[in-house]
């Protein structure tokens, strides 16, 4: 019989605790040059799919989006949302996959991982979303986009990578261990 997967408050908790830092990061500490933004948001989306999981991960990134757009006085925009949705599935799925057995492997899949979500969502969805509801020129955003990918997926697999390698991941490890035994 199929068993519904629930998520402990521990878990929801971390969620809106990835969801609050991602605001931050995106919103107050980023730079917006037009159709550009360069910022770390996506770094805490990155690490709530590698840490929760890819469904969490997902959840995490619309929810930043959704009240993202609240805060700036912006219509959601699906493509955007879907980009927000994929930065946190991606590593969350792919990056886990790839990431077994040592430090080295672990590098190569979690920054295999942010490229693949980086090119999806910076050059794929966030670029269509600009061109077909925000009414901007393909051609004349596409080079600062490519280079906006080109300066922010090294510093974002970095980030994750450092992260992921340090204490925190045995931390948080333990700490759900110890909620699924019920201690």
């Amino acid at each position: 019989m199929y068993q519904k997967r629930k998520w402990s408050v521990k878990t929801v908790v971390f969620m809106g605790f990835f969801v609050a830092m991602n605001i931050v990061l995106t919103r107050f500490c980023s730079v917006n040059l037009g159709p550009f933004r360069l910022g770390f948001g996506p770094a805490s989306t990155i690490m709530s799919g590698l840490w929760l999981g890819p469904l969490a991960g997902g959840v995490v990134g619309m929810v930043a989006d959704l009240i993202g757009c609240l805060i700036d006085g912006y219509a959601v925009n699906p493509f955007i949302t879907v980009s927000a949705i994929l930065w946190g599935v991606v590593p969350g799925a792919l990056g886990l996959r790839l990431a077994r057995g040592n430090a080295r492997r672990k590098t190569v899949g979690i920054s295999v991982s942010v490229v693949t979500a980086a090119v999806l969502s910076t050059i794929f969805f966030n670029t269509m979303g600009l061109v077909l509801f925000m009414g901007y020129n393909l051609y004349a955003i596409l080079p600062g986009r490519l280079i906006q990918f080109a300066v922010m997926t090294p510093l974002l697999c970095v980030i994750a990578v450092t992260l992921y390698l340090s204490p925190l991941t045995n931390i948080l490890a333990g700490y759900f261990r110890e909620q699924r035994a019920g201690i």
